[in-house]
């Protein structure tokens, strides 16, 4: 019953609907900044901010450490947080205020907990409490694991709460495994929608649905051939229900490193391709996003990956970049000190070494606006209370960097 039931779950999937697309990846650069960038704190291999109602920030470095900044770059470490898995891609990633941070001091974490082999995806809640400089996680909570846990591969790790306040959306990673994104017992390559607990959400398009009661777990291979007949490293049996299934939003993604809602109510979300294929992608429920079926871009060895063009029934991305971006984040401009960017999104970039603009049609449409070089890998920017940016780099030691208008 359960395969029919995981057969049914796929078959759904592989129904999508097509979009236009662009490839951005030979766009022009700006030769004109028009902002100011100021340096103010060095981190290691910072990953994430998050800005609190006063302007302070929690920054994540991913060799395991939350820090809280002010604007002029004193830096606090917050205690509490929990045991990483870092090397490589994985450790401490993500750092987000709950949408009723108001009422509950809530933050939620993203990072790549330890495991009996490797790492796994982990999602905690803690109440954030602050006193005077001092800061502290209390009463961490881990309420979602990607199971099993495993070696190398990137984690995505990127969290978007719905406009209502109610859901949150979790981009999982294919953690270079390739086929368990397509496999819809496995939460790898996916993205889910969660209740603010971490459990599955209503509404979800299989609600409700099981996956396997066991799954193979395969290591990192070298290309999308290879792991159709990669060895299996071990079985993972699930001690309750396999919740795959009823936790997933949309399957077929590769590194989804970006994840927000624009002003129009649209998930947006971007993602890295192998050697060429970076991908802007419109959100839809229960749509397929071919990955590792198809791709714009090409394995890292050199073996072929057959184009989207050949596959309509699963869903294009709306932009793509040949060459890569190396996308780090994505997010909407909402402020007021840059007014022309309003409604905007901007996307950080870790090969480009600096920031893409995209607009927006209000019609699930999306065009390269501008992209600027800034000679950094730029793991993140983020929008401050006052309307200003504030972008981190990804090198160790790496910096934060203020951005004002010129």
């Amino acid at each position: 019953m359960k395969k029919l039931v995981i057969a049914a779950v796929l078959a759904a999937l592989l129904t999508s609907a097509a979009h236009a697309q662009t490839n951005a990846g030979d766009q022009k650069v700006d030769p004109d900044l028009p902002f100011t960038m100021t340096k103010v704190a060095d981190l290691e291999l910072p990953w994430r901010i998050a800005f609190l109602p006063d302007g302070r920030m929690l920054v994540t470095e991913k060799v395991g450490r939350l820090q809280l900044v002010t604007p002029q770059g004193v830096k606090t470490e917050v205690q509490g947080v929990p045991p990483v898995d870092f090397g490589g891609q994985n450790g401490m990633l993500g750092v987000f205020l709950s949408p009723h941070y108001a009422t509950d001091h809530n933050v939620y974490l993203t990072y790549v907990a330890p495991g009996d082999y490797g790492g796994g995806l982990a999602l905690a809640r803690a109440k954030l409490v602050l006193d005077g400089n001092q800061a502290k996680l209390d009463g961490l909570d881990v309420i979602w694991r990607q199971l099993p846990t495993g070696k190398g591969g990137q984690a995505g790790a990127q969290i978007a709460f719905s406009p209502d306040g109610k859901y949150l959306f979790l981009t999982v990673g294919d953690r270079q495994r390739f086929t368990p994104a397509q496999d819809p017992g496995q939460t790898l390559g996916k993205i889910v929608r969660l209740t603010l607990d971490g459990k599955p959400a209503p509404g979800n398009p299989f609600a409700g649905k099981e996956g396997a009661h066991t799954v193979p777990l395969i290591d990192p291979a070298k290309n999308t051939e290879e792991a159709k007949t990669a060895p299996v490293v071990s079985t993972y049996t699930f001690p309750g229900p396999n919740l795959a299934p009823a936790e997933t939003w949309s399957i077929g993604h590769r590194t989804p490193y970006g994840l927000a809602f624009g002003p129009d109510g649209r998930l947006w979300e971007v993602e890295h391709g192998p050697r060429g294929g970076d991908e802007l992608n419109l959100i839809q429920r229960g749509k397929n996003y071919g990955w590792p079926l198809v791709s714009y871009g090409m394995n890292y060895d050199g073996v072929p990956i057959p184009s989207p063009d050949t596959r309509p029934d699963l869903v294009k991305p709306v932009i793509y970049w040949v060459p890569v971006i190396a996308p780090g984040n994505l997010m909407f401009y909402k402020g007021n000190l840059f007014p022309h960017w309003k409604g905007s999104a901007l996307i950080s970039g870790l090969v480009s070494m600096g920031i893409t603009r995209i607009t927006f049609d209000g019609k699930g449409g999306a065009t390269p606006a501008q992209r600027w070089t800034l000679n950094m890998r730029v793991r993140d920017i983020e929008e401050a209370p006052d309307g200003s940016l504030w972008l981190l780099q990804d090198a160790q030691p790496g910096g934060l960097f203020h951005l004002t208008p010129k």
